[in-house]
């Protein structure tokens, strides 16, 4: 894909209205050093150099989508605590819609808190409590997406498996996409097995794949294109899912993208180095998606996704891909 081609689908993606639902999760990062264990116990004593916060799970996905868009919104539902005050404050930095996150005492606010010495993760503290969604909730959700279906172009659902997907609140999100005619993409939880069927976009990794398709995990073999074991595991969600598009993302190894009557595509890694891997799976349903609803070709959309991961995976924490690097990765 030339420069020209890449540019005109940065510039389209400005203009695509995005709707994000799933776990909303706040992510926490405590930056520090270690040079001595402490007398207490045999780990580090990590003194802190600075402290992070950015919008996680769903939200992060809404974050990469802000980085080329202005016209996202989030969904999904909170406690009301300090923690959702400051996610809430963070996704309007970025320009991110907040009118349909659910903000309720029976919740409580997802946060992920990680310390890292050294470009290394010493301990991540997580603080959470599956939810339920109360029906009453997915009806307003669901009543809201109703709402807002003529302004936006495509739905994205990230599913963390923390309880705000259920099957009738699931089926009801695909119910209303298909019958708008818009894009719906989704990123599955093997964990939180839900019927996902005629989307237009689905995104496991994979071990996700296997674990979804009812397989053992099975080591990858180079080419991703001649990995017998992949391959089966994508026909099986082919067919079980139903998908226009099944994007399975292979860490260094790129993405594979099957589609009905096409062969397996597979787009090798752009990443130079890899640094951290979490959040890379959010670029990527972020970026495809965008790419789609600009008029990119399923295949297009793989290669400018992976390009967007290979940057991010180039840096530390939960990170995003800028429209600058976007296109620069393109002319190395």
């Amino acid at each position: 894909m030339n420069r020209q081609r890449i540019s005109q689908f940065i510039a389209a993606f400005a203009q695509k209205r995005i709707l994000v639902i799933g776990d909303l999760m706040l992510d926490e990062f405590i930056w520090g050093k270690v040079s001595r264990i402490s007398p207490e116990a045999p780990v580090p004593v990590v003194e802190v150099v600075r402290e992070e916060s950015f919008p996680g799970g769903a939200a992060n996905v809404a974050r990469n989508l802000a980085e080329f868009s202005s016209h996202v919104r989030i969904m999904g539902v909170t406690g009301r605590c300090q923690h959702t005050k400051h996610l809430k404050e963070l996704l309007t930095k970025d320009r991110i819609n907040i009118d349909s996150i659910q903000s309720h005492d029976c919740y409580r606010t997802i946060v992920k808190t990680r310390i890292i010495a050294r470009q290394q993760h010493v301990v991540r503290i997580d603080r959470e409590k599956r939810l339920r969604l109360h029906p009453e909730h997915a009806a307003e959700a669901l009543r809201q997406i109703e709402a807002m279906l003529p302004d936006i172009d495509a739905i994205i659902v990230e599913d963390y498996g923390k309880g705000m997907l259920e099957q009738e609140f699931a089926q009801a999100i695909c119910r209303i996409a298909r019958g708008a005619g818009k894009i719906l993409a989704v990123d599955p939880n093997p964990h939180n097995p839900l019927p996902w069927q005629h989307v237009s976009i689905i995104k496991p990794n994979r071990a996700e794949a296997f674990a979804s398709a009812g397989l053992p995990f099975s080591e990858p073999e180079d080419p991703p294109v001649r990995d017998a074991e992949l391959l089966k595991a994508g026909k099986i969600l082919s067919e079980k899912w139903d998908a226009e598009n099944l994007l399975i993302t292979l860490g260094e190894q790129g993405v594979l993208l099957f589609r009905k009557d096409a062969p397996p595509y597979h787009a090798p890694t752009r990443a130079r180095e890899v640094f951290d891997v979490s959040g890379a799976g959010d670029t990527v349903i972020a970026i495809y998606t965008l790419a789609l609803a600009a008029g990119a070709s399923p295949e297009e959309a793989a290669e400018i996704a992976n390009h967007a991961s290979g940057v991010v995976v180039g840096k530390l924490g939960t990170a995003t891909v800028t429209p600058g690097e976007l296109l620069a990765s393109f002319e190395t």
